[in-house]
């Protein structure tokens, strides 16, 4: 007969113990593990492939085979290329131009709305924030129409209101210059571009304040409106400081965001830039040396350089505004 003594037992549950902790303990990972896969293949490999391909000379034509180390070769064609350059500055003039105007209107609105009836409120924010989720290209084609030479509601409008007895002495000098080509003259691309990126992204930023208002504790406005303040007093010396966190945050979102403008550009300008590459930005000569020349390890050094740029950018609001926008 076999006899089982009570340390085998005891081995036995221990082992039976210790299996079920490893079983438990290894449980959650089972259920990350479809996602760590998903973001591995499709997150951290193209970003370590672009680091490793930065350095390279690759035609995606002529397969992995034709690759070719060249060191930092493609960073030194990239920064003395004057394409670049251009794009670059174009790229800054939307980004201060569209980012500026887009704060400068948001937070006054939204210090206009949270002033207003839930329901209006309610409404007009939600009106506001609909182009920022429209369709970019939807919404670009819809605005290349609208800068149409000879159809377009823009000239139309302004056709209108020069040869209109009531402002015609306002507009009537506007004829002299029909038909503005507003994206085939190279002083126009620019900003018409910005226009449609402030139009599309100021309800974002409308939405964004008027919920930091909205978290202004009532008491304190009170207080002020008892010391005598008056409502441009409130704004300036008590809701604006208290949203400083909320206005942080917009404006790096647009920092972000602007320095990577490529759909409204690349729409209004049919992907050629513009004339003499007026509307050229960073991200569309990315776009044009990866996918148009064919030159992958240029775009992939270009695509680093663009990373480096906002992540000064941003290093640098955060250095003159970071402490005070986070409360500190």
């Amino acid at each position: 007969m076999n006899h089982v003594t009570s340390k085998e037992v005891d081995s036995d549950e221990r082992k039976g113990f210790l299996y079920w902790l490893n079983v438990k303990a290894l449980t959650p990972y089972g259920f990350l593990l479809p996602f760590l896969i998903i973001f591995s293949v499709f997150g951290v490999f193209p970003l370590l492939f672009s680091i490793y391909l930065s350095f390279q000379q690759w035609n995606p034509v002529e397969g992995l085979a034709a690759m070719n180390y060249v060191g930092i070769d493609n960073y030194q064609i990239a920064l003395t290329d004057p394409w670049l350059w251009r794009a670059l500055g174009n790229t800054f003039w939307l980004a201060i131009t569209s980012g500026v105007a887009q704060h400068l209107i948001a937070i006054p609105v939204a210090y206009i709305l949270v002033s207003m009836g839930d329901k209006l409120r309610h409404w007009l924010t939600s009106a506001y924030f609909l182009p920022y989720i429209t369709s970019t290209v939807a919404a670009s084609l819809i605005f290349f129409n609208m800068y149409s030479p000879n159809s377009g509601i823009i000239n139309q409008s302004l056709m209108a209101l020069a040869d209109s007895s009531l402002f015609g002495w306002a507009f009537g000098w506007i004829n002299d210059f029909q038909p503005i080509r507003w994206l085939d003259d190279a002083t126009f691309v620019k900003p018409s571009i910005a226009i449609m990126v402030f139009w599309k992204y100021t309800g974002f930023n409308i939405v964004l304040y008027t919920t930091g208002l909205m978290t202004i504790p009532k008491d304190i406005l009170e207080a002020a409106r008892m010391d005598g303040a008056n409502a441009l007093r409130r704004f300036w010396y008590v809701s604006l400081p208290m949203i400083r966190p909320f206005i942080f945050f917009a404006v790096t979102m647009t920092i972000i965001g602007n320095l990577q403008l490529f759909e409204e550009p690349f729409v209004l300008t049919r992907g050629t830039g513009g004339t003499g590459q007026s509307g050229l930005t960073i991200s569309m000569y990315l776009y044009k040396v990866g996918w148009e020349w064919l030159e992958m390890g240029t775009a992939s050094a270009i695509s680093w350089l663009l990373f480096i740029l906002i992540a000064a950018c941003t290093s640098i609001q955060f250095f003159f505004f970071g402490k005070k926008g986070l409360g500190d």
